[in-house]
């Protein structure tokens, strides 16, 4: 999860294997990743690389300034920036596996600021995921290292999505951290709990899961959730963001409430022809707890539905989401506490082999200014549009 221009990550499972057998991870699949480099490994055996780099330049409007109260909290109107940067190494087969995947983390969330690459989030720096996995069969296995978060549809290296921008469902999910996993999955069923110190705190009480059931090629439904068992005090170390090194920064500086919280959600994956639908909803919500500061109940509400249509013999794609949140009590989600609104994107994708170039025209519109706090140096406009030309090269 993330809070005032922190940057989170998410990867998330349905019903094939990434890298290894203990994540199903579904992505928001845009553009035809290309099939990962196989190399020997030696005794490791066959190892698969892939990844990817890319870029945008952008334009938006409602920009403030350092001083205002402004959203974005910038006075640049454009910019550009570098924007994924993967590499991942896999051993796939036996029954020793692992994943290694180094990802300085970054995002463009709808309504908010564009960021530079960020490379001290996480313990061991810009690796986003590390972690050894055991597989006695086809059917289970077993995990534990930086493993992936299982929460949400989205996928945090964009050139897995059908957009370029992200949305409030992102935003405030979790990311990868250090815990221990168990899965299962047979030829419709697949299903993965974890536990961990959820946002790489140190303190493990932080439970995760997924089940997802396959009805058949073009129609699957994911259900996910996350909870803390416990208690995760103000002043315990979190994940580092932007600003703030990993190890440096406190709960508290984060958000005690998005430590401390209960998620859950769905999406469902359906498929006709060219064209790919996924509706999700999502919930998360922090009890009142007086011991760690939380005086009041809060949560998010997030509403999307992604879509993507592939057009025959030709290399375009047209992907897009209309996306809804609202936030209640008094804890700052995202963008502002009792924030509510509405986004839409829209991304014509044109891809050859493995580069690709893509625009994204994306608004988001606030129904409600909550804290009073809105886009501009006045700080109270409703509207933030944003275009984004990005290309890339994926492998």
């Amino acid at each position: 999860m993330q809070t005032n221009g922190k940057v989170s990550s998410v990867v998330r499972c349905m019903a094939c294997a990434i890298g290894v057998g203990a994540f199903f991870t579904a992505q928001a699949n845009a553009m035809n990743m290309p099939p990962p480099l196989k190399i020997d490994g030696g005794p490791l055996g066959t190892l698969e690389v892939s990844g990817g780099l890319d870029g945008y330049f952008y334009a938006l409007s409602g920009a403030g300034n350092t001083n205002s109260p402004g959203l974005l909290g910038t006075s640049k109107s454009s910019g550009a920036e570098v924007y994924s940067t993967q590499i991942k190494i896999t051993k796939p087969t036996g029954p020793l596996r692992f994943t290694f995947e180094l990802r300085p983390q970054n995002s463009l969330v709808l309504g908010t600021k564009p960021n530079s690459p960020y490379m001290q989030q996480f313990p061991l720096g810009p690796v986003y995921a590390a972690f050894a996995t055991i597989a006695p069969n086809k059917h289970f296995s077993f995990s534990a290292g930086e493993l992936y978060s299982v929460e949400g549809w989205e996928y945090s290296a964009d050139f897995h999505n059908s957009n370029a921008l992200l949305t409030d469902l992102w935003y405030v999910e979790n990311t990868s951290s250090r815990g221990i996993s168990a899965s299962y999955s047979n030829n419709r069923f697949s299903t993965t709990i974890s536990f961990g110190d959820g946002f790489d705190t140190g303190i493990w009480n932080f439970l995760q899961g997924t089940a997802s059931y396959t009805f058949n090629a073009d129609n699957s439904l994911t259900v996910y959730g996350a909870t803390n068992l416990g208690q995760t005090p103000p002043n315990a170390t979190i994940a580092g963001y932007s600003g703030c090194p990993f190890g440096t920064c406190r709960v508290s500086d984060y958000g005690t409430y998005y430590v401390n919280s209960t998620l859950i959600g769905g999406y469902y994956d359906y498929t006709r022809g060219n064209l790919n639908l996924v509706p999700e909803v999502q919930y998360v919500y922090a009890k009142a707890d007086h011991k760690i500061g939380l005086n009041k109940f809060s949560s998010n509400l997030g509403l999307a539905i992604f879509g993507n249509y592939q057009f025959n013999k030709t290399p375009w794609s047209l992907g897009g989401f209309v996306e809804y949140f609202r936030n209640n009590g008094p804890d700052n989600w995202f963008l502002s506490p009792h924030a509510a609104g509405w986004g839409l994107s829209v991304t014509p994708t044109w891809q050859h082999q493995n580069i690709f170039v893509r625009g994204d025209i994306g608004l988001l519109h606030l129904t409600s200014l909550g804290s009073g706090i809105g886009y501009g140096s006045r700080g109270n406009g409703r509207n933030q549009m944003i275009a984004v030309l990005e290309t890339g090269l994926m492998f």
